[in-house]
């Protein structure tokens, strides 16, 4: 660490860089890499809502919103929950910069130095890097090995000091999403101990059987954190939105102000022009793709078929340790994200199948052979 005029903050000893976006960073040195490591889907924004942001940035909408984000676009996620039967009670919403925005914001207005967070093994990588950041300790409650929530399991890691319980449903890394049993006896667990449930629902519009789950719909004491940037392209948008209790909007929007200031403007008025679009063609799409990927490794690896998002979570075979696997991996310029990233295991990796069918058949050719051959 630098020293003298230089020397950097004791928070950057509790964040550690990511094990993912390193894999990223390798596949842009690689000449045609299969990359699937990160997380974001291969097909590009709707044109329409393409069209919506240059006409909003040629129309002089470059300039600052106010800090909760423009009314039609909050109005237009209000009537989302609604018309998914889950309308606001004493609620509103905030307009992020991403879901991420919206976690930190979170945990900034929940959690004080020496606070506890529970967070699912696996987890998203930034769940425990943030909460290191604002001074708290992620705790990781197990979901191994068919990466379900058991509420014993989550109730026996709360502490006097623990503050919010993260769902995340559907999952990155895994892609569970959680049953209606799940959510409510999560939902049970938290208001028997009187803290928050913090429900990551960004892959909310990515779920192949049944319907998309929320543990809002089971208590009150909820963060609901949702965006655009998985269902119309646009990570790189950076548009989220965050459903909140009313008494806590004021206190987020104080937060967002004196950090984000307000999520980028011209891509709020395009989210808005997609926001009830249908990407059912697409959630369909993945599904095939899932299939593809899962169906193709069963033999040779264990696979927990993913209910939603666009990520496996596959055991390795025994005898294959994570080192010798990733360097055969890379040395066929093959790229996903080693378990150890993401969970305090390493005995699984992360496929991303966001991608398109060429490239997952030869991946899952490349993974059996490495699989037959340990090498």
């Amino acid at each position: 660490m630098p020293t003298g005029p230089f020397r950097l903050s004791d928070r950057l000893t509790r964040v550690k860089p990511s094990g993912i976006r390193k894999f990223f960073e390798l596949g842009k040195s690689m000449k045609d890499p299969i990359d699937l490591s990160i997380g974001q889907a291969d097909f590009d924004v709707p044109p329409d809502v393409k069209a919506a942001a240059i006409a909003a940035i040629e129309q002089g909408e470059n300039r600052y919103s106010v800090t909760q984000g423009i009314e039609p676009l909050r109005q237009a996620i209000r009537d989302r929950y609604a018309d998914r039967g889950l309308p606001l009670e004493n609620e509103d919403v905030v307009v992020t910069s991403g879901v991420s925005g919206g976690l930190l914001l979170s945990f900034l207005a929940l959690l004080d130095p020496g606070d506890e967070v529970l967070i699912p093994d696996p987890y998203f990588i930034m769940y425990k890097q943030l909460a290191g950041m604002v001074g708290a300790s992620a705790v990781n409650y197990n979901t191994y090995p068919e990466f379900k929530l058991d509420p014993e399991e989550i109730a026996r890691r709360i502490t006097p000091r623990t503050k919010a319980i993260i769902v995340n449903s559907p999952s990155n890394p895994t892609g569970h999403a959680i049953s209606e049993d799940e959510a409510r006896a999560v939902a049970a667990v938290a208001d028997d101990a009187g803290i928050v449930v913090i429900s990551d629902e960004i892959y909310e519009d990515f779920i192949y059987e049944g319907r998309h789950v929320s543990p809002r719909e089971f208590t009150r004491n909820c963060i609901v954190l949702s965006g655009a940037s998985k269902n119309m392209g646009m990570p790189g948008w950076r548009i989220g939105w965050a459903r909140l209790p009313g008494d806590m909007v004021p206190q987020v929007c104080m937060l967002q102000q004196f950090s984000f200031v307000c999520a980028p403007v011209p891509f709020q008025h395009a989210a808005l022009a997609g926001i009830n679009a249908d990407f059912s063609d697409h959630r369909e799409e993945y599904r095939r793709k899932r299939d593809l990927v899962c169906d193709g490794l069963r033999e040779n690896f264990g696979v927990v078929t993913p209910g939603g998002a666009f990520y496996a979570y596959i055991e390795l075979p025994k005898g294959l340790e994570m080192e010798p696997f990733m360097e055969a991996c890379i040395s066929r310029q093959l790229l996903v994200v080693p378990g150890s990233a993401c969970s305090e295991r390493a005995t699984h990796f992360r496929l991303c199948y966001a991608a398109s069918n060429e490239k997952l058949n030869r991946a899952v050719e490349m993974l059996n052979e490495i699989a037959v051959s340990g090498q």
